[in-house]
């Protein structure tokens, strides 16, 4: 049995208001080849399928095709669960009436049969778990209990455990945060006010874990049967380091699992450069592709003109500036709490620009011609206002 394992796919998520679908686009095409090409019995994507409840037209649309080139063109098993991005009733739709073209949709936590394919005493039951939201899993019965994420897993984990079947190998599909592992800024936290996490023992008995949550490829458990196939595309600046892929599982008579990392090719790569203005400039052609989704960490001690407008037309998907005197300033704690301008009387707020600008303290010297520069101008103002 092999079957390639996905997650995270986020249709229809935007970055730094560009629309990334036809990004999206791009890299499905390429799994849709990778699975045929490598003829697994079944794709298993782990949640978050669209970026948000409500997802526009065009990603579903999106998917509604890569589907179908799936299934129909190729004769692929899909088995796609929720994820906390995802709304359970949109995902859920019609699931049990989808099965009868094998593809197999969770949405809820009201149907735990497992989807079993193969055959010939070699068959693997794939138990879909779409994302456990406590409250759902108290009200499971037996869920009294239930007070986290950890719990809530735990619960769910029971009944499907109880599906288990003498001979058969049994791969859990699931979306969670496990303890220890590896998160960036993309992700929208799990729990607000409480842990989100899940130990990995929590997963014991199964053959192998297809997760979806983190968006970085990594295992989960010593053993690495507990895995993250990570996003399908880079969806923050801090994952910019990540490589991104897909993981090509193949499971063994035995039960062990042989795990094959596949790249996927983006159209746009999101990216990092750093210098000066006019450095950034002037090797533009030797900082890579230009058309890559760019942030660009300026490294000048002092206040640029129009620095966004400026390197746009060089860098035209130019996402962010960032200033190394802001980050520096920040990191040493001379950076000042936020505060009311409104309370600030003129010599306040002038220095606290100077600090933003230039990453140090104003001079006694600086400040004194400021003043004096600024004070006639209070006074008129004031005048004006008296009068």
């Amino acid at each position: 049995m092999k079957f390639l394992h996905t997650a995270d796919w986020h249709l229809g998520r935007w970055f730094h208001g560009a629309s990334l679908l036809d990004d999206q686009h791009h890299v499905l095409q390429q799994l849709v080849e990778l699975a045929a090409e490598e003829q697994v019995d079944a794709v298993v994507v782990a949640g978050d399928i669209y970026d948000r409840a409500v997802p526009p037209a065009e990603a579903v649309a999106l998917l509604g095709d890569t589907l179908e080139q799936l299934i129909v063109k190729h004769g692929i098993a899909v088995i796609l669960i929720a994820g906390n991005h995802d709304s359970a009733e949109r995902i859920g739709f019609s699931g049990r009436i989808l099965e009868r073209q094998r593809l197999f949709v969770r949405g809820g936590l009201d149907h735990f049969a497992p989807v079993v394919l193969g055959g010939n005493g070699q068959e693997v039951a794939f138990h879909p778990l779409p994302y456990v939201e406590p409250a759902f899993a108290r009200g499971l019965a037996g869920g009294e209990a239930v007070s986290d994420h950890a719990s809530a897993m735990a619960h769910v984990l029971g009944r499907v455990r109880a599906s288990f079947e003498p001979g058969r190998r049994n791969v859990l599909v699931g979306h969670a945060f496990v303890a220890g592992g590896s998160e960036s800024e993309s992700e929208r936290p799990l729990s607000v006010g409480g842990s989100g996490a899940v130990p990995a023992d929590t997963f014991a008995g199964f053959d192998y874990v297809a997760l979806g949550h983190l968006h970085r490829p990594q295992q989960a458990d010593a053993a690495g049967r507990v895995r993250y196939s990570g996003s399908l595309l880079k969806y923050s600046f801090q994952e910019a380091g990540h490589d991104k892929s897909v993981s090509v599982v193949r499971v063994g008579t035995d039960g062990r699992c042989e795990v094959a990392e596949h790249r996927l090719s983006a159209r746009r790569d999101v990216r990092v450069i750093r210098g000066t203005l006019q450095q950034l400039l002037d090797g533009r052609d030797a900082n890579g592709p230009r058309e890559d989704y760019l942030s660009a960490h300026l490294a000048d001690p002092g206040p640029v003109f129009d620095p966004m407008g400026r390197l746009r037309e060089a860098y035209p998907n130019l996402m962010e500036i960032r200033f190394a005197r802001h980050e520096a300033a920040a990191g040493n704690g001379t950076a000042p709490a936020a505060r009311d301008h409104r309370r600030l009387d003129p010599a306040e707020l002038f220095k606290g620009f100077w600090r933003d600008m230039q990453g140090e303290e104003l001079a006694d010297a600086q400040l004194q011609a400021f003043q004096s520069c600024a004070q006639p101008v209070i006074r008129a103002q004031q005048d004006g206002e008296g009068a």
